[in-house]
């Protein structure tokens, strides 16, 4: 199976609001998560769309990056129940990457996604970095791209590779 991969980037912060769509919607910083809330969070959002790369990672490898102050887990709370995380990476001087996003399947269509996508780019533009950057792919949501690029990111790079399976 083909897959392609678009890489995206910001390099200021755009200055757009997007009111809450509803109440009872509160983001919560998982401040060196467990690694067994971290999977759980991972599979619930990314299950659907065949994330892999977190799940390569042995529970110690996991533990180490989870406990970096400059990795963040942020999660949306609906109600007090996860609906979705981000995970920004810090670690590289002057940028962040939006390493994972999403929502779980039982919050989409909504407008969650458009509200917790933009609170993680002014999230992500509090530490002033130089680039705010992300890749997304044609296994993702069909939603994933557009969202994106409505919230301010541009297209630098895409490729395309087979997918092993």
């Amino acid at each position: 199976m083909m897959v392609k991969t678009t890489y995206l980037q910001m390099f200021a912060h755009p200055q757009r609001v997007v009111p809450p769509p509803r109440e009872g919607l509160v983001v919560v910083h998982a401040k060196k998560p467990t690694v067994a809330y971290y999977r759980f969070l991972y599979d619930a959002v990314g299950r659907d769309y065949d994330w892999t790369s977190r799940r390569k990672l042995s529970d110690a490898e996991l533990a180490v990056l989870l406990h970096d102050p400059r990795l963040e887990v942020h999660v949306l709370m609906v109600d007090g129940v996860p609906a979705g995380f981000a995970e920004l990476d810090r670690r590289i001087e002057s940028e962040i990457e939006l390493v994972q996003y999403g929502l779980t399947p039982e919050f989409i269509g909504q407008g969650l996604g458009r509200f917790f996508l933009q609170w993680t780019i002014d999230k992500a533009w509090s530490y002033r970095p130089k680039r705010f950057w992300l890749h997304t792919c044609t296994k993702d949501h069909p939603a994933a791209l557009p969202n994106y690029l409505k919230a301010g990111f541009a297209v630098y790079k895409e490729g395309l590779h087979e997918e092993d399976k």
